[in-house]
């Protein structure tokens, strides 16, 4: 791909609306929003998402037409999570909905963000710092549930991005993790992936402690990579119609 192929590439055509149904349908499918958990009001949401409410009714209408959200009336309703069906998991996962090549796209781009970040953080980060990383690790490592284990690792990516004193890598960070979350709750119901990423953060901060900032590098997008690894795998199942497992911890 040249420079003049990706500055003339076509630009994104999804709607405001499409982005929000997108973001609101992965957290839903992916487990982050579960089954009765109520959505905040569609001021709120507005408000969140920094879009108009006009923006987030229509997205709403057409979470409630997937049958991924329903509205109840009265002094406590409002716009719930459904319990979604497995074959509304397997149509609407965003694995399933991501091509082969945007995942590996999108996997590099992460590798190169959270890599650079390991670099620099193995070069600016002080001591209680790296504590502070080494806690949120030790949690991650300790972590039962699924939803646990995302959240935690979640934190650990963005603690290594913000301790590289970069803003820029850190929002870059944050905004990474909008696309990757949801692809990561179907991981972190196997205790062996789980374990798997354990052990590269248990190898990555003893680099960070060292101020090894090459082999940070290598680590941080050596994790990237596995996971990805594990998300194709996962999509191949998925593309090839093998059954679709329930939201359930396979340990």
């Amino acid at each position: 791909m040249t420079a003049y192929s990706i500055v003339y590439a076509p630009l994104d055509q999804a709607t405001r609306t499409e982005q929000v149904v997108e973001r609101l349908s992965n957290a839903i499918i992916s487990g982050i929003l579960q089954a009765d958990e109520q959505l905040p009001n569609e001021n709120e949401l507005s408000r969140l998402l920094g879009v108009s409410p006009v923006t987030v009714r229509d997205a709403l209408n057409t979470l409630r037409a997937r049958q991924l959200i329903d509205t109840r009336r009265g002094r406590h309703g409002g716009s719930f999570v459904c319990q979604v069906s497995v074959e509304a998991m397997r149509k609407y996962h965003p694995l399933r909905r991501m091509a082969s090549g945007e995942l590996a796209d999108f996997s590099e781009f992460h590798c190169a963000v959270i890599g650079h970040s390991a670099r620099l953080a193995a070069q600016r980060s002080t001591p209680d710092e790296l504590r502070k990383l080494e806690q949120l690790i030790d949690s991650f490592a300790v972590a039962t549930q699924p939803d646990t284990r995302i959240q935690t690792d979640m934190r650990c990516l963005l603690t290594l991005a913000s301790q590289s004193q970069s803003a820029r890598l850190a929002n870059q960070e944050l905004e990474i993790q909008a696309e990757w979350t949801p692809l990561m709750a179907l991981l972190y119901r196997e205790a062996t992936v789980h374990n798997e990423v354990v052990a590269v953060w248990r190898t990555l901060l003893a680099a960070l402690y060292e101020g090894d900032d090459l082999t940070c590098y290598q680590l941080a997008q050596k994790m990237i990579i596995q996971i990805t690894d594990h998300l194709l795998e996962r999509k191949l199942r998925m593309d090839t119609d093998v059954p679709f497992l329930p939201r359930s911890d396979r340990e």
